[in-house]
Formats: C-alpha cells, structure tokens, sequence
C-alpha cells in the first residue's frame, strides 16, 4: 500500500473515530437552536433569551421601536421572539410612542377607512394596530409586518396585554 493511501486510511479512521466519540444528539442552546456538543466558543453564540430590546416596563408583551423599525414579543423583560421587521405612520399620521393595551384582535379586518386588508390585526391604539403590511412603505398610523412577524405576535398577543411604543 501506498503512503498516500495509508494516510487516506488513517484520516477516514480518525474521522469515523471522532464521528462515533460525539454524542449523536445534543442539546439544543435553546428551544429550536442547532443540535451541538462541545465545539469550542458554542457557549459565545446568542440565543433569543439574550436579545435585548428597547422597552423597559415588565409588563410589556409587545414591544415596538420607530426608530429601528423592528417589533419584539417579551415574557417578563425578556424577548421570546424578534426582532422582526416592521413600519410605522408616515408625516401627519405618526404612530404615537406610549403605553397601549390590546382592545381587540381580528385574523382578518379590512379597512374601511383605507380599503386595504389587514390581515391578523390587533389594535392596540383605537384604530390603530398591528397587522401584515409592506414593511417598505409608511403607513397612515398602524405598524405593518411581514407575515410571520404578524401572525407571530397575533398568536401571542391576547386583548388586555401592554404594547410598548418607543422611538
């Protein structure tokens, strides 16, 4: 044989030796993360309980920055979801900062007042609400989403819980 073919042996031995030495399923960092074991620096990766966002009060469930353009989901101060991308009122219909409750939710409004859909709607702000949108374009008040960010928080938020609106 070969000393070119004895080091392929060898090599494809040390690597099925390592591939059976790892466990064949790890734990996850966190709930959906990647199935690891002990790579080096795994333990610097950042998993969704170490995001962090704007809004300050505990009692928040909503969370939304203006001036980032990204909405959060919170548990007790800590991000369960986000960010994700959203848009809010353009000039002369700008989405007011402050401290809102849910009134209500719809998986399907449509908008009289601007003949458009609003898909998994919750308004939170008298007629304002969050609902799907194009996250590209300015609204007259309510924050858009994309989709998943939508029905995300339409999953989560229930009437009565806080929104937290910062700039």
């Amino acid at each position: 044989m070969s000393k070119l073919r004895l080091l392929g042996h060898a090599v494809l031995g040390g690597i099925a030796a390592l591939a059976v030495a790892a466990p064949a399923h790890a734990e996850p960092l966190w709930s959906g993360g990647p199935d690891i074991s002990d790579i080096p620096g795994a333990g610097t990766l950042v998993g969704p309980a170490q995001i962090k966002a704007p809004c300050t009060s505990p009692d928040t469930r909503a969370c939304l920055q203006l001036s980032s353009n990204e909405g959060w989901l919170m548990d007790h101060g800590r991000v369960t979801y986000g960010p994700t991308p959203i848009s809010h009122g353009r000039p002369g219909y700008e989405t007011p900062p402050g401290i809102f409750r849910a009134a209500f939710k719809k998986e399907y409004h449509w908008s009289t007042m601007h003949n458009a859909e609003m898909r998994w709607a919750i308004f939170f702000n008298g007629d304002i609400a969050t609902h799907i949108g194009p996250v590209d374009e300015q609204s007259h008040g309510c924050i858009r989403m994309v989709p998943e960010g939508a029905k995300a928080f339409y999953d989560y938020i229930n009437p009565g819980d806080q929104f937290e609106v910062v700039r």
